[in-house]
C-alpha cells in the first residue's frame, strides 16, 4: 500500500500558514476536476449525490455567505441568485433550491462557477491577512468543510459515471493492480474499564467530537483489518442476501426493496466499477460500498458484530494517521499485511454499532453553523477512519463521520469486533 507520514491535528495556524492552506485546498477540488468534462460535472445521478459544478459552488458560498458577508465592506456577489442556488441545508440562512434536482441547473455554466470561485479567492486571500483567532478558526473550518466535498465529488462522480453503460474512466491511474496479499485476520484484545473519548486539545475539531468524556468498556476484542472482498464474497455464495436471519428487520426489507444481492458497483462475482472504470475485483482489499445493513449482516453471518465508536477509538488511541487516503492518487481501497490493528486510517470508512447522537454536555456551535453538525442527530450510524478518497490530513481518531443505515455509494466498509 503507497504509505504516507503519519499526521497529526496542528493548532490553528497563523496568518501565512492559513493562506497556503486555503490556496492547497481550494486548488486541489479544481485539480479533482482536471479529467471531467462540462457535461460530466452537471449530471446528478440519485438525489443523495450532487454534481460536481455544485459542489465546487457551494463550498465557495461556504466562504462568501459565512466569512465574506459581514467582514468585507462593500463585498459584492457575482449573483444574488447565487445563494439560492448553492446555500445547501442552512435553514437559518434563507430558502434553498431543492436537492434533487441540482442537476437541473445548467446554468451557471462550469466555467462561470470558476470566476465565483476566483472572484472570492481574492477576497479570502486578503482577509486571511490580518485574522484574528476566531476568523482562522472559520476558515479552517469551511476549509474542513471544503475537504469533506472533495470526498462527496469523488464519490458523487463515481456514482455518475457508473450508471454510463461505456464504463467511462475518471482517472487511468485510479485503481490499478496492487499485488499485496492481506494477512490472515487476528484478533486483538482491549481491556474494558473508564475510558475517555472525544477530541482534547488545540487541534481542529468539528463540535460533534466534543466534549471529551468518561465511557465505560467491558473487554472486547476487535479484528486486526477490515473485512476483504474475498471473505465478503463467501457470504455472498452462502446466501447471505436471501437468508433473513442474519439481517435487522429494516435491513432485510431493504433488500427486498432493492433487490440487493452484492455491494455497489459489484457486476458479478469477478468484476466492479471503480474510478480507473471496469477492474477485476481485489480480493485481499477491502470491501467497499457497502451500507449498514450489509455490514452488520455480515458481522452476524461472521458470528461476531461492529465495533462501538468509543471501542474503535480506544483502539486506535496512540496510532499514527497513516493509511491509503486520496493523495495515494489509487482512489480504491488496497490490500494490506502488516502486524497489529492495521488499515484503521484510510481505504474504507468503517461502520460502527454507534448510532450518531450527542456526546453528554454537546452544545453546537452558535448560529447558522450549529446545523452543520447537530441537527442530523437523528437516524444515522457513525463511521470510523476515513477512506482512499478522503484528504489525509483531513481525520483524526475523533473524528466522527456519519451516513443513513441504507446508504452505500461512499467507499464504507467494516472491522469486526466481538465480546470476551
Amino acid at each position: 500500500m503507497t504509505s504516507s507520514s503519519p499526521l497529526t491535528p496542528a493548532p490553528l495556524p497563523d496568518a501565512d500558514s492559513l493562506a497556503d492552506f486555503y490556496r492547497d485546498v481550494r486548488a486541489f477540488s479544481m485539480q479533482l476536476c482536471e479529467t471531467l468534462a462540462p457535461e460530466d460535472m452537471t449530471v446528478q445521478s440519485m438525489p443523495d449525490a450532487s454534481p460536481t459544478k455544485w459542489h465546487l459552488a457551494h463550498v465557495t458560498w461556504f466562504f462568501e455567505h459565512f466569512v465574506l458577508r459581514d467582514r468585507v465592506d462593500g463585498y459584492q456577489t457575482i449573483d444574488d441568485q447565487y445563494h439560492y442556488l448553492f446555500n445547501s441545508y442552512y435553514y437559518t440562512a434563507g430558502d434553498m433550491y431543492q436537492r434533487p434536482r441540482r442537476g437541473l441547473i445548467s446554468r451557471p455554466a462550469v466555467d462561470e462557477i470558476v470566476t465565483y470561485r476566483r472572484h472570492v479567492d481574492s477576497h479570502m486571500l486578503r482577509l486571511i491577512e490580518g485574522a484574528d483567532r476566531e476568523l482562522a478558526f472559520l476558515i479552517t473550518l469551511g476549509l474542513n468543510h471544503e475537504q469533506q466535498h472533495q470526498e462527496l465529488m469523488l464519490t458523487d462522480i463515481k456514482h455518475v459515471l457508473a450508471q454510463n453503460p461505456m464504463s467511462p474512466v475518471f482517472r487511468e491511474t485510479a485503481a490499478e493492480a496492487f499485488e499485496q496479499c492481506c494477512g490472515s485476520l487476528a484478533w486483538h484484545a482491549f481491556p474494558g474499564g473508564i475510558k475517555e473519548i472525544g477530541h482534547d486539545g488545540d487541534g481542529f475539531c468539528y463540535d460533534n467530537e466534543t466534549p471529551r468524556h468518561r465511557v465505560w468498556l467491558e473487554d472486547f476484542e476487535i479484528a486486526s483489518r477490515p473485512v476483504t472482498n474475498g471473505e465478503y464474497l463467501e457470504f455472498v455464495r452462502d446466501g447471505g442476501y436471501r437468508t433473513p436471519d442474519h439481517w435487522l428487520s429494516d435491513g432485510w426489507a431493504t433488500v427486498q426493496s432493492e433487490g440487493w444481492n452484492a455491494p455497489l458497483y459489484w457486476l458479478d462475482q469477478e468484476h466492479c466499477f471503480t474510478l480507473g472504470g471496469l477492474k477485476p475485483i481485489d480480493m485481499d482489499a477491502p470491501v467497499t460500498h457497502i451500507s449498514f445493513y450489509e455490514a452488520d449482516a455480515y458481522a452476524r453471518w461472521a458470528h461476531a458484530r461492529l465495533p462501538t465508536e468509543a471501542e474503535w477509538e480506544s483502539a486506535a488511541d496512540g496510532l499514527p494517521i497513516a493509511g491509503n487516503f486520496v493523495e495515494s492518487g489509487a482512489l480504491h481501497p488496497q490490500g494490506a499485511d502488516d502486524d497489529g490493528v492495521q488499515q484503521l486510517y484510510g481505504d474504507v470508512w468503517e461502520w460502527t454499532a454507534s448510532p450518531y447522537a450527542p456526546y453528554p454536555g454537546f452544545r453546537p456551535l452558535a448560529g447558522s453553523l450549529g446545523e452543520y453538525n447537530g441537527k442530523f442527530m437523528c437516524s444515522q450510524m457513525v463511521l470510523r477512519g476515513g477512506s482512499c478518497a478522503t484528504p489525509g490530513d483531513h481525520v483524526r481518531a475523533t473524528y466522527r463521520n456519519f451516513f443513513y443505515p441504507q446508504q452505500r455509494w461512499q467507499f464504507t466498509g467494516l472491522r469486526l469486533a466481538r465480546d470476551v
